[in-house]
């Protein structure tokens, strides 16, 4: 999974050095939704570790069904994905070029592989939440999820 998302990072240099450092604002997706998951804050321990911090906003929702509207960022090579990244930008996207910083990214797990698009996509699933260091993984997950048409 490190090897996956220093890869993912190192495609996102080469996109983002490609392109004009603006994103396109009206490509970029905003909902309730996305403010739950952008409430997780990070905190960078004494070893070197990014731990994230939830707080009552994301927690109530912790093994629940939850919905989510965003852009597919493969993690592998190939035309179907099963496990996948979730933005709010589309992987064409300039992320490093945000007054924020890297936006927040969901790993989604399907039930079953879907196509890969450029286009946003809806999926629902149960949304989990890990306390493990979120430099080799995100912390927030959506599993079991499937494509809402």
């Amino acid at each position: 999974m490190r090897n996956g998302l220093i890869i993912l990072m190192l495609l996102g240099v080469h996109i983002a050095s490609a392109q004009t450092k603006n994103h396109n604002s009206k490509d970029q997706l905003r909902s309730l939704n996305w403010d739950v998951i952008g409430s997780v804050k990070f905190e960078l321990t004494e070893k070197n570790e990014l731990l994230p911090i939830y707080v009552e906003n994301i927690t109530r929702f912790k093994n629940k069904m939850f919905d989510l509207q965003g852009y597919i960022i493969p993690i592998k090579n190939s035309q179907k994905h099963q496990k996948f990244l979730l933005a709010t930008l589309p992987i064409n996207q300039c992320y490093f070029c945000g007054q924020n910083g890297v936006p927040i990214m969901v790993m989604i797990e399907m039930e079953n592989a879907i196509a890969f698009t450029d286009k946003p996509i809806r999926v629902k699933g149960i949304l989990k939440l890990t306390n493990d260091n979120a430099t080799y993984q995100p912390p927030v997950s959506i599993v079991n999820a499937k494509l809402i048409i």
